[in-house]
């Protein structure tokens, strides 16, 4: 099958886009405003997008809480999103007011950072702590302005929990870190393979 995007018309139930490009990593993001008052949400648009520096990039659909305690404060922490958070993750996913901590919401135990003044999640295997580069406001081929925002920082500071550490690597298979499928569907990295780059 074939259809554009514009039209829509692919004739299926549901928009089968994001179950094409995925898994996707889950970026769990968890921000202060200016008052002080911490938001935690996780973001399926989301990768790293270089190393050195190392950037990170969130997308969100709507200018969100993440996005304008970010634009505010110039900071944030990307927590690793695991199987055994999943329900945690999943709850902080709610839409609720402004002023309402996911951490409270969850019952996560929030765990200081060291380089920025937003906590992560005490028990999350792996945490980015991150300084604000850029927000962009996405546009459309049309020019048009859309409501989705990509948000840009740079990993500062990086916490591992060490029992994830195998051999001096970090072993994914130790924490199974969430992807984000299409529709309401989730991937969970339970086996990993090797390969090396070819020589010509």
């Amino acid at each position: 099958m074939f259809y554009e995007t514009e039209k829509n018309d692919h004739g299926l139930p549901h928009n089968p886009f994001k179950a094409i490009v995925a898994p996707r990593p889950i970026g769990w993001i968890s921000s202060r405003d200016t008052e002080g008052r911490i938001n935690l949400a996780p973001y399926s648009f989301f990768n790293c997008i270089a190393d050195k520096p190392p950037i990170v990039v969130f997308s969100s659909s709507g200018y969100k809480d993440s996005v304008s305690n970010v634009d505010a404060t110039g900071e944030f922490v990307c927590n690793m999103a695991s199987w055994d958070l999943k329900d945690d993750m999943n709850l902080s996913s709610a839409a609720v007011p402004h002023e309402t901590s996911e951490f409270e919401l969850t019952g996560l135990e929030m765990a200081d950072s060291r380089l920025v003044g937003v906590p992560r999640v005490a028990k999350a295997a792996t945490a980015l702590e991150c300084k604000h580069l850029q927000t962009l406001r996405l546009k459309g081929l049309d020019g048009k302005e859309s409501d989705n925002y990509a948000v840009f920082g740079q990993v500062v500071g990086v916490y591992i929990d060490d029992n994830v550490i195998v051999d001096g690597m970090v072993d994914v298979t130790r924490y199974r870190p969430l992807s984000r499928l299409g529709y309401m569907d989730y991937g969970v990295v339970d086996e990993v393979f090797q390969m090396d780059r070819p020589k010509v």
